[in-house]
């Protein structure tokens, strides 16, 4: 791939990123809370994907923005939905060392808007790639399709199960059904498989060297899911709610496996 191209669709990624953040953390100042980057996370990288297709205009391209429009406008409307009404999440709370009003927008950009905005960039790298280099591997393609098809089918069905238990006037204090008997984060699993599939659709079907460089994108996303601001820093708060150390003990915490026999049910 010519430099010049290159650094072409790598600064307009970039460029979407930074006013998508630009305008959250506007929109976050005017709420008092940082949590709306959620909402924008998804967005963000449905524009990233347009941009890239634009440039590129091939199929394979054109293909990555449904994939993505699907996956980040059913999250973010998932999740405007589910914030609606409700104050600071307490992740970005701990995150932040406090509420954004004590802080700071000064602390929220250097610990949350910067770093979602380059994140953003980041897991991009697939759709950077297929808008640079043809499709010589179509077989990753439908292999990326199956993959982001399992991701998606986790992250609704595990959110719509969630939503139906937390409607039930009979629910046990914890979240044990379905996906969730299975996998603790049933949602940042599907997550992480889809971009896993992404990988596969825009880094893979492009070549070993697109391959080999857009890797980055998927094990970032899963880092970043499981260990950053996904499943590891939830747990903190969750262990602390009566029931889950013990669904903790029979229940995957990220991959899906079959509960672990001999632990006490909640």
């Amino acid at each position: 791939m010519p430099v010049p191209d290159f650094l072409i669709v790598a600064g307009l990624s970039l460029a979407v990123a930074l006013v998508v953040m630009t305008l959250t953390a506007l929109a976050a100042v005017r709420l008092g809370r940082v949590s709306v980057v959620d909402v924008a996370w998804g967005l963000a990288l449905v524009g990233v994907a347009l941009v890239c297709a634009v440039v590129a205009g091939d199929w394979q391209s054109w293909l990555l923005v449904g994939l993505v429009a699907v996956w980040g406008g059913r999250l973010s409307s998932h999740i405007f939905t589910r914030a609606r009404g409700h104050g600071e999440d307490p992740r970005y709370r701990e995150l932040l060392g406090g509420p954004l009003p004590e802080v700071g927008v000064g602390v929220a950009v250097r610990r949350v808007f910067l770093v979602q905005g380059a994140a953003v960039w980041l897991v991009s790298l697939p759709l950077q790639a297929a808008a640079l280099s043809s499709t010589s591997w179509t077989t990753a393609v439908w292999l990326g399709l199956l993959v982001w098809v399992v991701g998606v089918v986790f992250e609704s069905v595990g959110d719509a199960q969630l939503s139906a238990y937390k409607r039930d006037p009979d629910r046990g204090p914890v979240m044990d059904r379905g996906l969730w008997s299975w996998t603790r984060h049933p949602n940042y699993f599907g997550d992480a498989c889809v971009w896993w599939g992404i990988w596969l659709v825009g880094g893979v079907a492009s070549g070993w060297l697109a391959a080999a460089v857009t890797v980055l994108s998927p094990a970032a996303m899963t880092v970043w899911l499981v260990w950053i601001t996904g499943a590891r820093l939830l747990e903190r708060t969750m262990m602390k709610r009566a029931g889950y150390p013990e669904y903790a003990a029979r229940t995957s915490m990220f991959v899906p496996l079959p509960p672990r026999r001999g632990a006490r049910r909640s």
